[in-house]
Parts: C-alpha cells; structure tokens; sequence
C-alpha cells in the first residue's frame, strides 16, 4: 500500500500524464519531457499517474533505458508516482514484468506488480490517507487494460473477469472499514471503457472527440461493476491522442487525459497537454483540468450536445 496523504488544507492533486511514446531522446522527446517539467512546476501534485504507452517500444534501441528516461522527471521533482501500461509499452524487446522491475528502481514508484493470478501485470491499489492520518479517505484504482485481442474479435483488449472481481473484493473490503459507505475512488487504465462512445453519442459532454473511442468491441461489465459499487466517481484513460473529452453516465464521470508526447501522431490545434484532478477529503465527486504546453490552464471546456436519443425499440 502506498503512503499517499490529502495535504493539511484537505486536498490531494494527480497529474495525469498519458501517450509518451517515449523512444530514443529524440527532438521530440525532449520537446516531452520539457512539457512534463513545466506542468508538474505549474501545478506541484501529489502524485504523478502515467496512463499508459509510456514508450513505444517497438520503436526504441533500448527500451529499458527509454523507460528510465521517460519517468525520471517525476524523480526529479521528488514526486510520487506509477504506472499503468498501454498497448505499446511492451510490444518489442521488453516484457511488463521487467517494466516494472525498472519502475519499482525508482524510491517515488508506486507501481505494483499485483496478483499474479490476474490478467495482465500491474493491477493494484493506492489508498490515500485522511489528513488526519486515520483511515483511507480515497482510493485509486489502477489496472492493466491489455492490448489486442484475437484475430477473431479483432480491436482492442478489455479488462478480463478476474480483474473485475478482484475490483468488488477490495471495493467491499473499503466499504466495510469504512462502515458500510463506499470510500470515495478513481480508476486509471489505458483503453477506455464501451460506454466512452455510448457517453459521446447519447449524453452531454465537454471537450473534443477528433478520433472516435478505440475502446474493445467487447464489454467486461467494469463499468456496470463501478456502477454496482457506488465507490468509483472517476474514470481516467489515454489511448485516443486527439480525445479529451469528459461527461458524465450515471454518476461516473468519464475523462480522457490529454496526450502529453510529441513523438507520436497528434492535431493541429491540439496542443499536447496533461489532465489535472484534485480531490477533496470528505467532499463528493473531483474538480478536474487541463494544462497545456502554453502553460495555459484550461478549465473550460466545449460543451458537445447528443449526437442521437435513445430509441425504444
């Protein structure tokens, strides 16, 4: 477990970084980590959460040093920090065990290799302590959404069953402590959930769809089991590098990060950036923003309406 602490006035900040596609120290590579520097001195969180294609490592010399040189500037700011692994982290001289081997060199990771018996590598969870330091005031949720499934489906991979469970045990376990009230949450992964594209086609949201949803033609139920629960308020993911927009379905609200690396495909017009989430103890729900290479904070967003009605049929 980690030991992660809301502040003395009460909140706790996570810069979300998310699609480095970190390769070699390249121009652009540079022109990323320069970013990173900037927004983590804007905004001086509590934590740094790396959702995912860290590296492309397909395309470094040396991925193990491409991964080093990718994370260390949280190290530099002596910031906490973790993980959670993309579709292309480990796709070539690398494995997911070995990444977070490399991770965990760090003092400030707090990534964790999680239950062996469970799909995918790094699935775990933070808790974050009341101010007062008794008890978990939050929780966050960090899994290994995979990265392609079989031939015969095609796409994108989802969270498999046993991390589902493996979800409702612990979220139980902190109901119970907790009295019988969920503790407030977050989830982190890298795919976004179906239900991303049932949000932008069927609800209000702000911010910008330039890609469509590239999540799995499959559905788990994890966002039915954060429903079941009542605990997960948030749910955070990268993958779609000209997405960033956020709504709300059920009383979850969906948020994409803002892609953060330079050497990778983006838009003109869409500058790369990070998202920003601040709790705050014993209050509901986050406050969440954006800030951008400009070092413009983006609180605001473009409200996008339905694009069809429910049908019955």
């Amino acid at each position: 477990m980690s030991s992660l602490r809301f502040r003395e006035e009460g909140t706790f900040k996570i810069v979300q970084l998310t699609d480095l596609h970190w390769k070699n120290g390249e121009d652009e590579d540079r022109r990323t980590y320069s970013l990173m520097r900037g927004i983590l001195e804007a905004e001086a969180p509590d934590l740094v959460i790396f959702t995912g294609d860290v590296i492309e490592s397909g395309k470094c010399r040396d991925p193990f040093l491409s991964y080093r040189d990718a994370v260390k500037v949280a190290d530099e700011f002596g910031l906490p920090w973790s993980a959670v692994f993309g579709n292309h982290d480990a796709e070539h001289g690398i494995t997911k065990e070995e990444m977070i081997r490399v991770q965990q060199e760090s003092p400030n990771c707090l990534t964790q290799a999680g239950p062996e018996e469970l799909d995918g590598h790094g699935n775990y969870v933070l808790e974050i302590r009341s101010r007062t330091g008794t008890g978990t005031a939050a929780v966050l949720y960090c899994m290994d959404s995979g990265e392609y499934t079989d031939h015969s489906i095609g796409g994108y991979d989802w969270i498999r069953p046993a991390q589902i469970n493996w979800y409702i045990e612990h979220s139980t376990r902190y109901t119970m402590e907790n009295g019988g009230v969920p503790v407030p949450s977050l989830a982190f992964f890298h795919i976004p959930l179906p239900e991303y594209d049932e949000l932008w086609r069927y609800h209000t949201c702000c911010g910008h769809n330039y890609e469509g949803i590239g999540g799995p033609k499959v559905n788990s139920g994890m966002f039915a089991s954060f429903l079941r629960m009542g605990d997960v308020k948030g749910v955070f993911v990268g993958h779609d590098h000209v997405n960033d927009f956020w709504g709300e379905l059920h009383g979850i609200r969906l948020c994409y990060g803002r892609a953060t690396g330079y050497n990778t495909y983006g838009r003109e017009g869409f500058p790369r950036g990070a998202r920003v989430i601040q709790l705050v103890e014993n209050k509901p729900g986050f406050q969440s923003w954006l800030r951008l290479d400009d070092g413009s904070q983006v609180s605001e967003q473009p409200v996008h309406p339905p694009e069809q009605v429910w049908k019955r049929v």
